[in-house]
């Protein structure tokens, strides 16, 4: 019985670490590239991890900033776009690499897929609206 509670915890640990770096899937992905950026230049792993996190705060800067700095709609919206595309990306992928198992190929694992992508959108949005808000207010 402990080995099953412990089995549902672990996946629900995974299932939540899996959406949130789903939702922060741009400055995650800069910060892999430029730490393989960085790898590949035989720079030692110190120097690799400290290129990874400014990459990562610098991607989050930049879309924060413009947040604030747009007041135009159509501005902000393009911003956000920018930053919930590949959370949609690896929203549909996370859903689908899951969802195959269970689910035979076709319209419905692919509709399935395309929800769990536009929710990780949406929720990536909230995200650094709820973000830029609180920038603002400083």
């Amino acid at each position: 019985m402990s080995l099953i509670l412990l089995a549902i915890s672990v996946s629900i640990a995974l299932a939540w670490l899996a959406f949130r770096l789903a939702v922060f899937a741009l400055p995650v992905m800069a910060a892999i590239g430029a730490f393989q950026h960085v790898q590949s230049a035989d720079a030692g792993f110190a120097l690799s991890a400290g290129a990874a996190l400014a990459a990562a705060f610098a991607v989050m800067a930049v879309v924060l900033l413009s947040l604030w700095f747009a007041r135009h709609p159509i501005l902000q919206l393009a911003a956000l776009a920018l930053f919930a595309a590949p959370a949609a990306v690896a929203g549909y992928a996370l859903a689908h690499g899951v969802a195959r198992h269970a689910i035979d190929p076709g319209l419905g694992l692919t509709l399935l897929s395309g929800a769990c992508g536009a929710v990780v959108a949406i929720a990536a949005m909230v995200n650094i609206m709820a973000m830029a808000l609180d920038f603002a207010e400083r």
